[in-house]
C-alpha cells in the first residue's frame, strides 16, 4: 500500500503517455525508412542497401561528435535561459510555438491522410514558392495552427501536452541512432549532464537550474505585443502567460500538484527504442534471407524470440517507475535518466552480448544490407 501510494493518477498518465509516444515515433520512424527505400527504388534500377541513415536528406543522423557535444550545448542552453530569461523568453516562446506547429501537424497527418483519401486525391497544389502540398497536409497544418493559437489565447496545460506530443514524435521520427556506441555516448552524457544541473547546480548558483528554468512560464507574445504597440491597458492584458511545451503535465486527481516529465527524458530514450527496433526488423530480414539460420547455439530459442525492443521498453517503463517512487520519496525533483538511461542500456547490452549481436549492433548495424521495402503492419 506504501508503494501505491507513491504513484497516484498523474503519474500513471505520464506513463502511459510516455510510451505511447515513444512506440508510435519509432513505429514512424521505421516506416518513414520504408518509404524511402520505395523512393529510391522507383528513381532507380539498381537496387539499393538497407541503410536508414541516409535515406533522406530530412533524417539527420547523430555522430560520435555530435554525442559527445550535445550535452555541452544543452548545457550552455539551459545558462542562457537561467540568467537571461527575461530577454529572451519571447523571442524563445514563438520559436517553441513555430517548432510545436510544424511538429503537431507531422503528429496529426496520418489521420489527415485518412480522412482525406476518400474525398480527395493524393495530388499535390502549388503554392509557388511555399512548394506543393496534398489536401491532408494542409488540413492537418491548418489544425496545428488553430491549436497553438487556442494555446496562446488559454495556457490551457492540456493543449500544452499536445503539442509536447507533436514534439515527441516528430524528434524519434526524424533523428537517427546510427550504432550502439553512439547511444551509449549520448545517453551517457546526457545522463551526467542531467544529474549536474538536478543535484549540483545549486551548489554553484544557489538555485536548481534545470528546475527553475522547467518550470518558470514566459510572458505571452499578445501581451507583449500589445505594450510595445501601446494599445490600450486592456488588449491582451487578460491573457495567461505560458508554461512552454517542453514537458508533460498532468494534474493529480486532487488537483494539489502537477506530475511533470521533461520531453529529453522521453525522446533520448526514445531514440534507442527506435533504433533497437529498427535493428529487430534488420535482424527478421536477414534472417528470412538466409532461410531462417539459428542464433547462436548457447543461447535457448526463446531467448533469441526475445526482441531487444521488447525488452528496452521494459526497461524504460521500469526505469520510469523507479523515478518517479524515487521523487516521491525524498520529495524533490530527480534527473530521470539517472534511472532510464541505465534500466534500458543494461539490459540491452547484455541480451545483445548473450545473443552474440553485441559487435555487429556496436558499430553501424545496418551497412550495406539489402532488404525488401516492404511495410510493417502495427
Amino acid at each position: 500500500s506504501r508503494a501505491y501510494s507513491l504513484v497516484d493518477s498523474s503519474q500513471v498518465s505520464t506513463f502511459l503517455i510516455s510510451i505511447l509516444l515513444i512506440v508510435y515515433g519509432s513505429f514512424r520512424s521505421l516506416n518513414m525508412d520504408f518509404e524511402n527505400q520505395d523512393k529510391e527504388k522507383d528513381n532507380s534500377s539498381t537496387a539499393g542497401s538497407f541503410n536508414g541513415n541516409s535515406t533522406n536528406n530530412s533524417i539527420q543522423t547523430i555522430d560520435s561528435t555530435q554525442a559527445l557535444f550535445l550535452p555541452i550545448g544543452a548545457s550552455v542552453s539551459l545558462l542562457v535561459m537561467f540568467f537571461f530569461f527575461d530577454s529572451v523568453q519571447v523571442v524563445f516562446t514563438i520559436c517553441t510555438a513555430v517548432l510545436a506547429t510544424i511538429a503537431f501537424a507531422f503528429l496529426l497527418l496520418p489521420m489527415c491522410q485518412y480522412l482525406t483519401r476518400p474525398c480527395s486525391p493524393q495530388n499535390k497544389i502549388s503554392f509557388g514558392c511555399c512548394g506543393r502540398f496534398t489536401a491532408a497536409e494542409l488540413l492537418s497544418f491548418s489544425l496545428s495552427v488553430m491549436l497553438v493559437l487556442i494555446w496562446v489565447l488559454t495556457g490551457h496545460w492540456l493543449l500544452m501536452d499536445a503539442l509536447a506530443m507533436g514534439l515527441c514524435v516528430a524528434m524519434i521520427a526524424f533523428v537517427r541512432l546510427p550504432s550502439l556506441k553512439v547511444s551509449c555516448l549520448l545517453l551517457s552524457g546526457l545522463l551526467i549532464y542531467d544529474v549536474f544541473w538536478v543535484f549540483f547546480s545549486a551548489y554553484i548558483f544557489n538555485s536548481n537550474v534545470m528546475v527553475k528554468v522547467a518550470t518558470q512560464p514566459a510572458d505571452n507574445p499578445l501581451d507583449v505585443l500589445s505594450r510595445k504597440l501601446h494599445l490600450g491597458p486592456n488588449v491582451g492584458r487578460d491573457v495567461p502567460r505560458l508554461s512552454l511545451p517542453g514537458k508533460l503535465v498532468f494534474p493529480s486527481s486532487t488537483g494539489s500538484h502537477f506530475s511533470m516529465l521533461g520531453i529529453g527524458d522521453i525522446v533520448m530514450p526514445g531514440l534507442l527504442l527506435c533504433f533497437v527496433l529498427r535493428y529487430d526488423n534488420y535482424k527478421k530480414q536477414a534472417n528470412s534471407d538466409s532461410c531462417g539460420a539459428p542464433g547462436p547455439g548457447n543461447i535457448s530459442g526463446r531467448m533469441q524470440r526475445v526482441s531487444y525492443f521488447h525488452c528496452t521498453l521494459i526497461g524504460y517503463f521500469v526505469g520510469l517507475l523507479t523515478a518517479t517512487v524515487a521523487s516521491r520519496i525524498h520529495r524533490a525533483a530527480q534527473p530521470a535518466l539517472l534511472y532510464l538511461v541505465p534500466f534500458t542500456l543494461l539490459p540491452l547490452l547484455t541480451m545483445a552480448y548473450l545473443k552474440g549481436d553485441l559487435r555487429r549492433m556496436w558499430s553501424e548495424p545496418f551497412h550495406s544490407k539489402s532488404s525488401s521495402s516492404r511495410f510493417l503492419e502495427v
